[in-house]
Parts: structure tokens; C-alpha cells; sequence
């Protein structure tokens, strides 16, 4: 089936104050690109029209980080356990409103959620219907340190042997979620805390958010547990403190 794009590839003329800056820190220049495709012939005010929307920007001089975040949304257009991870994004658009029933609709986005020290920190979203009552959201975070020009893991910032205690904290963290937002022991019974690879090193806290029908049902959304970073002091490396 053809497309029309109605947003074109904005790469050049959409430039996000030239640049970012975070405290201070070295400044990033970013881009932004946007991307609306419908099928061909179907009007713009029309809402039942199939739609993939992709929200991304291009960092420059960081090309190995611009390359994960294109494999990381692609990534997230996977919603069965036989589909494959698309090898283009414009290829995924292609494809996704070929098959596209009237209504279907997917949203792709990158955004940078902060920045300090070597740390970029981009917060992924994405957004699938395929019909029925709702559509399924995702999240993501990836953890970027410019110096060493690699994503940081989990295991890259905790000490050596201090896994379980970061998850005792977070566990915490749980408590007082669950406290703050009125929900009862028989609430934490039936959506008990786990662990999530979603985590945040922002700039005056850890960020954990969760999957919707993970620790909370779909109606609570994205659950965030916030970890002060004094509480990690004995549990993070020194570098990836404040």
C-alpha cells in the first residue's frame, strides 16, 4: 500500500536551541525528527486513519549512541513472540500501514530526559493499538556516558557484590510508593514488587519505572519508584554519584 508522509523528516530546519544545556556540563547539540506517515488517500482529519508516528533525535558527534537508540525503538515495535525486529524504521512504517486495519496506530519516541556529568540520559517511549479496549505502551531509558562512549548496565555503576542490596533499596523505594498512592496490603499482595531494567540515573535521583501490569494494573500506568542518592552511597560507585 503507498504512503504519504505528512511530516516530513525535519533534520535540518528543527534544531533544539542548538544546544542543550544541563548545569553547565559540556553541551550536546541535538535533533530532533519527526516523522507522521498515513496511508495514501486517507485525509488527515479523518481519526480512523492508520498512523505511525516517530519522534527521534540525532545527537551529533555521538554516532554509536544515535545507533542505539534507533535499534532500541526498533526494538519496541516487536509485540509477539514471532515477530522480528524491523531492520529500518521507515521500513517498519512501510510495513506496519500495509497491514494496518482502519484505527491501528503506533507512536515511537526518543527524548533527552537529562544530562550531568558524561551522563546523557534518554528516556524511550512507544505506544501500539491494534484494536480492542486499549493500546499497549512501553517505556525504556538508556544511561549514556559520553566519555567512555558506551551505555551503562546496572552492573557498571554498583560496587562489586551490591546487586541484591540496590534491590533491597528499591524494595523500599516499593513501600513508599505503594504508601503514597493509598494501596492496601491486599493491593501489594496481588501486584508484588520486582525488579525492572528500566532504570534512570538522572541527576538528583535513581528513576525506576515499570511496565504497565508489572507492580500496578494497566489504569495506574507507568509506576515510578524514586531512589534518593544518598540511600545508595555503600551501593553505587563513587563515579555515578552526585
Amino acid at each position: 500500500m503507498p504512503v504519504r508522509q505528512t511530516f516530513a523528516l525535519i533534520a535540518l530546519s528543527l534544531l533544539l536551541s542548538a544546544c542543550q544545556h544541563f548545569g553547565g556540563e559540556r553541551p550536546v547539540e541535538v535533533r530532533q525528527i519527526i516523522s507522521e506517515q498515513r496511508p495514501a488517500g486517507c485525509p488527515e482529519q479523518d481519526d480512523g486513519c492508520p498512523l505511525v508516528n516517530i519522534d527521534t533525535q540525532l545527537f551529533a558527534d555521538e554516532p554509536a549512541l544515535n545507533a542505539l537508540i534507533d535499534q532500541r525503538l526498533r526494538k519496541m515495535t516487536v509485540n509477539s513472540p514471532d515477530a522480528k525486529v524491523p531492520a529500518t524504521l521507515e521500513g517498519y512504517q512501510r510495513d506496519f500501514l500495509r497491514d494496518a486495519e482502519r484505527g491501528w496506530s503506533s507512536y515511537l519516541q526518543a527524548k533527552l530526559r537529562d544530562q550531568h556529568d558524561a551522563l546523557l540520559v534518554i528516556e524511550l517511549s512507544s505506544y501500539l493499538y491494534t484494536g480492542g479496549a486499549h493500546g499497549m505502551p512501553g517505556r525504556g531509558f538508556i544511561n549514556y556516558d559520553r566519555e567512555q562512549d558506551h551505555e551503562l548496565e546496572l552492573a557498571d555503576i554498583l560496587l562489586p557484590g551490591k546487586e541484591g542490596a540496590f534491590w533491597r533499596v528499591a524494595a523500599q523505594a516499593h513501600q513508599r510508593w505503594l504508601a503514597a498512592n493509598q494501596h492496601d496490603a491486599a493491593f501489594a499482595r496481588q501486584w508484588p514488587f520486582q525488579r525492572t531494567a528500566n532504570v534512570a540515573l538522572l541527576r538528583d535521583k535513581v528513576l525506576l519505572k515499570y511496565d504497565v501490569y508489572s507492580i500496578a494494573p494497566y489504569s495506574s500506568g507507568h509506576p515510578e519508584l524514586e531512589i534518593p542518592y544518598q540511600e545508595l552511597a555503600t551501593i553505587l560507585k563513587p563515579a555515578y554519584l552526585p
